[in-house]
C-alpha cells in the first residue's frame, strides 16, 4: 500500500484519539478543554508533513496499486473513437401539431 494512502487513513482515528486522550485527561482534573484546539492544529500539521513526504519519497510510483500512470502524470488519455450521440433525448419539446380545426376532439 502507497504510504501516502496509509497517512490519510490514519487522519480520522489520530483525531478521535486525540480527542479521547484530552477528555480522558479532562476527567482526571489534569488539562483543560483548551489545549484541545492547539494539539488538533498541530496534529493536523504534522499528518500533512507527513503526506508530503510520502509524496515526495513515492517518485513515479502509481498512486494507487494497479494504475498505469504514475503520481501526477495527468489523468487517462482521451479515447480515440467519439461515442454516438444519443437521439431523441432532446429536452426541447417538439412543436405542437396541428390537425386541424376541429371542436377540441369533441364530435
Amino acid at each position: 500500500m502507497n504510504r501516502y494512502i496509509l497517512i490519510r487513513r490514519l487522519t480520522g482515528p489520530s483525531i478521535l484519539l486525540l480527542l479521547g486522550v484530552v477528555a480522558l485527561l479532562h476527567q482526571a482534573d489534569l488539562v483543560s478543554w483548551n489545549i484541545f484546539l492547539p494539539l488538533f492544529l498541530i496534529l493536523i500539521g504534522v499528518l500533512k508533513l507527513a503526506q508530503r513526504a510520502a509524496l515526495a519519497a513515492a517518485g513515479d510510483e502509481p498512486m494507487y496499486p494497479g494504475s498505469p500512470y504514475p503520481y501526477g502524470a495527468g489523468v487517462a488519455p482521451a479515447p480515440t473513437a467519439q461515442p454516438p450521440a444519443p437521439t431523441g433525448t432532446s429536452i426541447v419539446p417538439a412543436p405542437p401539431q396541428d390537425f386541424g380545426r376541429g371542436s377540441g376532439g369533441q364530435s
